[in-house]
């Protein structure tokens, strides 16, 4: 580990302990004497996250807490709860198991733990990364907020989408016995 402050390559532990985030190391360098904390951590395999445009990158824990940072800023917010929801966030997203994800995916995640923690940074984190194109999409998002009309990550991925029925109506009926060949197996069948 290097010296943060005279660039020396060796330093002695003096002190080490468990924390959430990992073991966090007391060190002083043997050159010019400094202390310093490190924190080591788990490196899980790298996710990439797609794009909404195609991209793919690495999912960087580094900008995600700079974007809750950025929504977060001037509230009542500490540093370790922010903490705390990107380490919930990064566990997810690794514990998911695929090698891409969606950025979509990652974004309901953190627009949900804001919802939890503070309803302001919310709605600034959704005004960015739900691009509001006028005040009504906004006062839309700030009334289901209200009234707690607000789904999470898994009520919308259980959510299934309704058929287009301006597509194509469908007559009424078993759908078993829309066609003549299913016509021909249930009448040889009774």
């Amino acid at each position: 580990m290097r010296c943060p402050y005279c660039h020396f390559r060796d330093s002695k532990v003096t002190d080490s302990r468990a924390n959430d985030d990992g073991i966090r190391r007391r060190r002083q360098c043997i050159s010019c004497g400094e202390r310093f904390s490190t924190v080591e951590t788990v490196q899980f395999s790298n996710v990439q996250i797609l794009k909404r445009d195609g991209r793919r990158e690495e999912f960087s824990r580094e900008k995600l807490l700079k974007g809750l940072r950025f929504a977060c800023a001037k509230r009542d917010i500490s540093v370790a709860q922010l903490e705390a929801l990107v380490a919930d966030i990064e566990a997810r997203v690794n514990g998911d198991g695929r090698p891409e994800i969606p950025s979509q995916f990652v974004g309901e995640l953190a627009m949900d733990a804001l919802r939890r923690l503070d309803h302001i940074a919310y709605i600034r984190f959704a005004s960015v990364y739900r691009s509001f194109t006028d005040i009504e999409s906004l006062k839309e998002a700030v009334e289901q907020l209200e009234q707690g009309r607000v789904q999470t990550v898994e009520e919308r991925n259980l959510q299934l989408s309704l058929p287009d029925t301006e597509a194509a109506p469908q007559p009424m009926g078993p759908r078993l016995l829309q066609d003549v060949e299913s016509r021909h197996f249930a009448e040889s069948v009774s």
